[in-house]
């Protein structure tokens, strides 16, 4: 009778990859990301451990959408209290502040809960092509 593998700590072997958004489409990017945060592109996969590897996004301000998204996509949370609804477009995010444009689209395709917070721990995203990362040696991945 064959056993299921489990990872262990000891098993894990952490890499940073450099990702280059420029003129990606944010969707498919944050699903290639996301993959690699949760470590399944490894042999060693193991859905209740993080096994993944670190990300660093740079250029995250030129990113595209696809279509009519630009103008129809909105982001919006919910403070809990009555009227407490609040709602910002996808352009005025996305001028202000591109990485969190890209960082809540990784979020959400990761798991909820504590394994999802770690996971997002190994994302460094930048607007520009400039990252602090250097001493990672990071490889460059194309999505």
């Amino acid at each position: 009778m064959k056993k299921t593998y489990v990872a262990k700590k000891e098993d894990i072997k952490r890499q940073w990859y450099l990702v280059d958004a420029k003129d990606k489409i944010l969707g498919r990017l944050a699903a290639k990301v996301a993959s690699i945060l949760r470590g399944k592109h490894k042999a060693i996969f193991t859905p209740h451990i993080d096994t993944g590897d670190a990300v660093v996004i740079i250029n995250a301000a030129k990113i595209r959408l696809s279509g009519r998204k630009p103008k129809q996509k909105v982001y919006r949370r919910y403070s809990g209290y009555p009227g407490g609804l609040r709602e910002v477009s996808f352009e005025k995010m996305f001028a202000h502040k591109p990485a969190t444009v890209v960082k809540l689209a990784v979020r959400r395709m990761l798991p909820g809960g504590t394994l999802g917070h770690e996971m997002l721990k190994k994302l460094k995203i930048y607007a520009d092509d400039k990252h602090a990362q250097k001493a990672q040696n990071p490889q460059v991945l194309e999505v």
